[in-house]
């Protein structure tokens, strides 16, 4: 019998080459061949350390197949190191054994295929009729690799799970035991049905979450469709996704899921901005989910805070939605003011404060409609005063004329007042300062501009004969609550409001509410609101919802009520509970926090800090911007240009009573003449369905 060309080419080799492993250390041990020898064993000892890290079957044979390497270094080295050949002749025993057990073994030549190991002295087979194996339904009889059939062996023996047969099973690389799986239905033509998570999960012996069913679509030399499933099982990336997810898959699982709190966002990317100590996660919403869907209290919980410490905040544009996330909060930070900041820029547009994400939040002095008007609405030590501070430096540093009038005396008002052309305080004052703003409307449309025509107001069209004029009116539903002057000063604010933009007059009103059921009317609301950015502080949380609809918001972007402090809680309340130790004071740091209402959404802000403490010198201009000549003699002309702090003028508001004292005589009505305005409403008249009633009794004798 003929003996196998590799088998013969083998041994062969063997011994050819125990000769030269004998003689070459005793000859010459220097010599280039023990060099190659030790090398290759050297070679031979890293095979053997691969072979048994593989987590492949086989080690064995290939651990065997590195042996005579290794065996030859060894015989090489032991010869090297004995005196001459040894006793008895040593270095050629090793040497002859070496080669025998090559000859015997023959490790390349019976394990150089892994299913090819021929035996010797087998008869040969006798050709007869074979007979055809049963085909295992789990096992088809195409082409697979190992892995496909073991799988294959393990799925039949879990009952073929769904009544599927594996087309084929793919390992993940790095993963011991995670796979993907190609399933079709055992029956052609029948859809898998019966197929779930749960059946597949006992057959691996996983958790069910750790299994995933998706659909096959077809390709070209592959069926799919209904008959088909793909499977994925990933015991070890869930438990890696457990332990040490990443961005994206934290996104996915945490926020980004069905129960999350945006649900259906996938994740874009993670942006660390050290300098400010924010930390920016950007995700996209899909069109076809329609308008991102936040819940706050959620995503905060999420990201490891509470949505009232006020580290978070979220920004949506379109589809894309920023959630930023503070290492402490923006909101609790002071913000101080500048005359770099409050002066206007070319479009009128100057910084309020900033948002909640760190841009600048500003405001404007001009419109492309004319003069901007101007809304502040704050609880009382909610930095309304402040924040009409900021407007009137603004206002200032554009070179506008600037007047203020406030209900009542009031510190801060008064430290203003010294760098406005005109400060007062009370209702009979505001009600003087909007008569000559009535006024001012008609000798401004009267007054021609540089080229001869009378013209709307415009910053940017030259030739303008006035300047323009911000009219402050601090605390102004309780003024329009006088019972003297009350009526006229909302009816001239409300003209004010509707014309005043036109001949660059803006009205800035500062109150605690915009309500038109607590004295606005709605014509003066909708134009302050639509000539204005509004600023809403420290609303109480009940009126916050109320408060934005007033405004116009839509209601689902009505912001959540911003927390009581920004502060965040000091720890150890169990202990002090517990040692009958009171609780620390509440550090209420909220002033001047609240939101700037631009378009649709309003955004959360802090507002600049004004230091009136420190004097308000670096914050205005050197000069005070006055009226023009021109302007102050027509209001002269009208007897509406004096001193608006001298008590009320004969006839001003009205003829003055008989000399007999009767009660009865008008002493409050109107002489537009010499008043330049409404007349007020008297002390008695009737305000209420009450009033009305008893009216009625008192003139029917009842």
């Amino acid at each position: 019998m003929s003996l196998p060309r590799g088998v013969a080419l083998e041994r062969t080799l063997y011994t050819l080459a125990a000769p030269v492993l004998a003689a070459a250390p005793n000859i010459a041990p220097d010599n280039p061949v023990n060099t190659v020898v030790q090398l290759a064993g050297v070679a031979g000892v890293g095979g053997w350390v691969l072979a048994a890290k593989s987590e492949e079957t086989g080690a064995g044979r290939k651990i065997l197949r590195w042996s005579p390497l290794v065996l030859a270094a060894a015989v090489d080295v032991a010869a090297k190191h004995t005196p001459g050949w040894g006793p008895w002749c040593l270095d050629a025993l090793l040497a002859a054994g070496w080669a025998a057990a090559g000859c015997l073994v023959l490790p390349f030549s019976r394990h150089a295929r892994r299913r090819h190991r021929p035996a010797l002295a087998t008869p040969a087979p006798q050709l007869r009729p074979a007979t055809e194996p049963k085909p295992s339904p789990a096992q088809p009889n195409e082409g697979a690799d190992r892995f496909t059939h073991e799988v294959r062996r393990l799925w039949e023996n879990r009952g073929m799970p769904g009544r599927t047969i594996v087309v084929k099973a793919t390992p993940h690389p790095g993963m011991r035991h995670d796979l993907s799986l190609l399933l079709r239905a055992s029956e052609a033509g029948r859809p898998i049905t019966g197929l779930t998570e749960e059946d597949i999960a006992a057959a691996f012996g996983v958790d069910e979450a750790d299994v995933h069913i998706e659909a096959v679509a077809r390709q070209y030399g592959r069926e799919g469709g209904p008959g088909w499933k793909e499977v994925h099982v990933t015991p070890d990336l869930a438990e890696r996704r457990r332990k040490a997810p990443t961005d994206q898959e934290w996104w996915a699982d945490r926020i980004g899921s069905e129960s999350g709190p945006v649900p259906g966002s996938l994740f874009v990317k993670k942006v660390r901005d050290h300098g400010r100590g924010v930390t920016h996660y950007i995700a996209q919403v899909p069109d076809e989910l329609g308008e991102p869907r936040i819940r706050l209290h959620a995503l905060a919980a999420a990201l490891k805070t509470k949505y009232d410490e006020g580290r978070m905040f979220v920004t949506v544009d379109g589809s894309q939605v920023l959630v930023s996330l503070w290492d402490s909060s923006p909101l609790a930070q002071v913000f101080p003011a500048t005359r770099e900041l409050l002066t206007p820029d070319k479009d009128g547009r100057w910084v309020t404060g900033f948002l909640g994400n760190g841009q600048p939040a500003r405001n404007r002095v001009f419109t492309d409609r004319g003069a901007a008007h101007g809304l502040f609405v704050a609880p009382s030590g909610g930095g309304k005063t402040q924040l009409m501070g900021l407007h009137v430096a603004a206002d200032a540093l554009f070179g506008a004329v600037v007047w203020l009038a406030a209900e009542a005396p009031d510190e801060k008002a008064a430290a203003l007042g010294r760098y406005t052309d005109r400060y007062g305080v009370g209702a009979l004052y505001m009600i003087r300062l909007l008569r000559a703003l009535d006024a001012l409307m008609e000798i401004r449309g009267e007054m021609p501009w540089d080229d001869g025509q009378v013209h709307d107001w415009n910053p940017n069209l030259p030739g303008c004969p006035y300047r323009m004029l911000s009219a402050y009116l601090d605390e102004f539903l309780s003024a329009a609550r006088n019972g003297a002057y009350g009526a006229e000063i909302m009816d001239l604010a409300e003209r004010v409001s509707v014309k005043g933009r036109k001949y660059g007059i803006g009205i800035k009103v500062a109150g605690q509410s915009i309500y038109v059921q607590d004295g606005f009317t709605q014509l003066l609301c909708e134009n302050l609101r639509e000539n204005s950015i509004p600023v809403v502080l420290k609303v109480a949380p009940k009126k916050v919802a109320d408060m934005f609809k007033a405004l116009g918001v839509p209601s689902e972007h009505i912001p959540e009520p911003l927390p009581r402090s920004f502060s965040p809680a000091e720890a150890g309340r169990i202990d002090r509970v517990m040692r009958g130790v009171p609780e620390p004071p509440a550090d209420s740091n909220t002033g001047g926090a609240g939101w700037i209402v631009e378009g649709k959404q309003p955004d959360v802000l802090r507002t600049l800090y004004m230091d009136f403490k420190a004097g308000l010198d670096d914050y205005f201009p050197d000069t005070i911007t006055p009226l023009t000549d021109h302007e102050i003699r027509e209001l002269e002309a009208r007897d509406l240009w004096f001193d608006w702090t001298e008590p009320p003028r004969p006839g001003e508001f009205g003829p003055e009573p008989d000399e007999d004292g009767d009660d009865d005589a008008p002493h409050m009505g109107g002489d537009t003449h010499r008043g330049g305005g409404k007349s007020a409403t008297r002390p008695d008249a009737v305000t209420s369905p009450r009033q009305a009633l008893a009216a009625i009794k008192k003139l029917s004798g009842v």
